[in-house]
């Protein structure tokens, strides 16, 4: 099975978080600005459950597709799960986190990739 190229990941990434009816999804494009990775998706849910339930969809996605996590962190509880792939970590918040840690503020310089739905 061909490996998933960055780019292919993420729009994987976002349909299935859009498809779970996520809130204000962005990509953020990190090459050449960041070594941590080529993208940041973010995106919202309106509660814990819808966060689980959109990490989940992303993670079975990339999963069909041959792609597994390196790495996942937080919990629904905390109101922000990640999933990292490497080149593209994805975050999922609840609203008032996403504001807390505003992470397209820090990242402002960092282009926006849109998404193909």
């Amino acid at each position: 099975m061909p490996l998933l190229t960055a780019t292919e990941k993420v729009q994987l990434g976002a349909r299935a978080a859009l498809g779970k009816k996520a809130a204000d999804l962005r990509v953020l494009d990190l090459q050449g600005i960041s070594g941590v990775a080529d993208f940041f998706l973010i995106c919202s849910g309106a509660s814990t459950t819808q966060i689980e339930t959109i990490v989940e969809a992303v993670r079975h996605a990339l999963k069909v597709e041959g792609a597994r996590p390196l790495h996942s962190e937080g919990t629904p509880e905390s109101g922000w799960l990640l999933l990292d792939y490497g080149d593209v970590v994805m975050h999922v918040f609840l609203d008032e986190t996403r504001e807390f840690y505003s992470l397209e503020r820090l990242w402002g310089d960092a282009p926006l990739l849109s998404v193909e739905c």
